[in-house]
C-alpha cells in the first residue's frame, strides 16, 4: 500500500519552510528558504509576493525530491503563513500591483490618524476585537487604494484582489481557481466582524476598501482547491487547511480546549489563550481574534504579543558584546548574584500589550555597584519572562481562568533559566516541545484531519521535551514582580 504524507507550508516573514509529515505525525523531511526584507528609505517594510510564490513552490518541490517519496503519496498540504502582511493583485493575470506591505510596516498611519470619530473607533474594537491600527490589513488596503494608481484601475474595472499571504498563495497555487481566506486570517484584518462572521460593510465604507475586491471567507479546514505546484504534481494535491501562524501553532501544540494557552518565543513573542465559542472582549489590554473555524463552528482566542523577545538576547550579543553564544547566557544568569536588582525593560520600539505605551523607552533600573555582565544578561533574559507574565495576568482577568500549564515553542525555550524563571513567575508548568515548527505542523495535522490521514488524537500525542515546574516561595515572587511593575512605570 502507498504511503502518505502531508505537507505543510510554513510562510513566514523571513522566508518560507515546507516539512514532510508521515502518517504517524512525525516530521521526516524539511526544507528553507529565505525572501528579501524590502526596506525604503522611508523605513517602509515590504516583500516581494512574487518571490514568495516562487519559494513557496522551490521548497515544496526540494522537500518531495529530497526525501526520495512517490510525488503520488502527497495527501494534502497545509498552509500558515505571517499575519496581516497585504497584498493588492489583478484578479485575471495575477499579477500584484505592488510589493506586498508588511505587517511591520507603519506607512498606513496617515489613514488612521485621520479618523478622529471616537465613536467609530470604539465600533472597530467592539466589531473586530482590535483597537484601530496601520498594522492591520484594513488600513493598509486603504492605503494602497489611495497611492497606486494600478489598484485604482483594477479596482474601476472590478478586476482588483486585496488579501493576506494565505489568500495570495491559495490564488496562485491554484492558478486563479480560488480566492478564500479562512476565519483566524480574516480576524486579523480588522475589516472583519466577530460577532457576525462576515465582511464589515461601515468599516469596509469608511475606508474605502471595496467588499468585492476581498476574499471569500472559508472555514480552516475547508476546501481551498487542488494545486500541481506549477505541473510538477502528476495528480493535484488539495489544500485543504489554512491558518495564520500563531494560530497553526496553537492548533499545533493540542490547544483545543478553552483555557490552554501556548506562547511561541521568537524575535518577539506571540501569547495565545482558546477561550472557546463565544466572543470576549478583553478589559485588561490583550486582542481577540479567531483562533479557526473548523467543522462547523469557530473558537475564539485571547492574544497578547511582545515586541522584544529573542531580540533581547540579539541586542546583548550584537549590540553590546556581552557574550559571543546566546547559549551562554544560561550559565551566565546562573552565576550572576541572585540578590541583584537590576531590571531591564525592552521597550526599543515601545511597549505592546498589555500596555500599549508606543512613546515608551528602554530602559535599565535598580543596578548597584556589583551589577556586571552577568546581571545584565541575568535582567535581559528575566525581562522575556517578565513580558510573559503580564499577559498571562491579563489573560487570567479577562477570562477568569488562572493559568495551570503553558506550553511553549521557539528558539529561546531551549535556556533552561529562562524557562524555570518564567515557571516561577508564570506560577504555571512550562511544557518545552520537541519541534519547532509548531506553525507549519498546526496546518499539516489540520490537513491531515481532513483527509482522514489523521484523527483528532494527533493533536494529544507527546511531544513533550522537557517540563518546568514552579520552584520559587510566592512571596518572593510577588516582591520581584511588584519590582518589575515599577521598573514598567520608568519607562514611560
Amino acid at each position: 500500500m502507498l504511503n502518505r504524507y502531508v505537507i505543510g507550508l510554513d510562510q513566514s516573514t523571513q522566508g518560507t519552510k515546507a516539512i514532510l509529515m508521515d502518517r504517524e505525525g512525525e516530521i521526516i523531511a524539511k526544507a528553507f528558504l529565505p525572501h528579501e526584507q524590502i526596506i525604503s528609505a522611508e523605513g517602509w517594510v515590504s516583500h516581494d509576493g512574487e518571490e514568495i510564490f516562487r519559494n513557496s513552490v522551490h521548497v515544496i518541490r526540494q522537500l518531495v525530491e529530497d526525501a526520495a517519496i512517490n510525488k503520488n503519496s502527497v495527501a494534502a498540504i497545509g498552509i500558515s503563513n505571517q499575519r496581516e502582511t497585504t497584498v493588492a493583485w489583478d484578479r485575471e493575470t495575477g499579477k500584484p500591483a505592488e510589493h506586498a506591505i508588511v505587517w511591520q510596516c507603519a506607512r498606513a498611519k496617515e489613514i488612521t490618524d485621520e479618523i478622529t470619530d471616537e465613536a467609530f473607533r470604539k465600533s472597530v474594537r467592539e466589531k473586530t476585537g482590535i483597537p484601530l491600527s496601520p498594522y492591520f490589513p484594513a488600513a493598509k488596503a486603504a492605503w494602497i487604494l489611495r497611492h497606486n494608481e494600478r489598484a485604482q484601475e483594477l479596482e474601476r474595472a472590478g478586476k482588483l484582489c486585496l488579501g493576506t499571504i494565505d489568500s495570495w498563495l491559495v490564488y496562485k497555487l491554484t492558478e486563479g481557481a480560488v480566492f478564500k481566506t479562512e476565519h483566524s486570517n480574516a480576524s486579523r484584518t480588522q475589516l472583519f466582524n466577530l460577532h457576525s462572521l462576515q465582511w464589515d460593510e461601515e468599516i469596509c465604507k469608511t475606508l474605502g476598501v471595496p467588499l468585492a475586491a476581498l476574499p471569500q471567507v472559508e472555514f480552516s479546514d475547508g476546501d481551498f482547491g487542488t494545486t500541481t505546484l506549477n505541473g510538477f504534481f502528476d495528480t493535484p494535491v488539495p489544500i485543504r487547511a489554512v491558518l495564520g501562524d500563531s494560530h497553526a501553532a496553537l492548533f499545533g501544540q493540542g490547544c483545543v480546549r478553552p483555557g490552554m494557552a501556548k506562547a511561541t518565543y521568537g524575535t518577539g513573542s506571540s501569547i495565545m489563550m482558546n477561550i472557546g465559542p463565544d466572543f470576549r472582549e478583553s478589559r485588561s489590554g490583550l486582542v481577540t481574534s479567531l483562533a479557526w473555524g473548523r467543522s462547523g463552528r469557530v473558537d475564539y482566542v485571547l492574544e497578547g504579543n511582545v515586541n522584544y523577545a529573542g531580540a533581547v538576547i540579539t541586542w546583548m550579543q550584537k549590540d553590546l558584546g556581552l557574550f559571543e553564544s546566546a547559549g551562554d547566557t544560561a550559565d551566565m544568569a546562573q552565576a550572576a548574584n541572585p540578590e541583584d536588582t537590576a531590571y531591564l525593560v525592552p521597550a526599543f520600539s515601545g511597549l505592546g500589550a498589555p500596555y500599549w505605551k508606543d512613546d515608551a523607552k528602554a530602559v535599565l533600573v535598580g543596578m548597584s555597584r556589583t551589577t556586571g555582565k552577568n546581571e545584565i544578561v541575568k535582567a535581559g533574559l528575566e525581562s522575556i519572562a517578565w513580558q510573559v507574565t503580564d499577559i498571562l495576568e491579563a489573560m487570567s482577568r479577562d477570562s477568569g481562568v488562572r493559568l495551570k500549564e503553558l506550553r511553549v515553542d521557539g528558539g529561546p525555550t531551549g535556556n533552561p533559566y529562562l524557562m524555570q524563571f518564567q515557571s516561577d513567575m508564570a506560577g504555571a508548568r512550562i511544557c518545552v516541545q520537541k519541534a519547532e515548527e509548531l506553525s507549519a505542523m498546526g496546518a499539516a495535522f489540520l490537513a491531515g484531519i481532513g483527509v482522514g490521514l489523521y484523527d483528532e488524537s494527533i493533536l494529544t500525542a507527546d511531544r513533550l521535551k522537557k517540563a518546568y515546574e514552579p520552584q520559587m516561595d510566592e512571596s518572593v515572587r510577588n516582591k520581584k514582580y511588584d519590582g518589575w511593575k515599577q521598573a514598567v512605570q520608568k519607562s514611560f
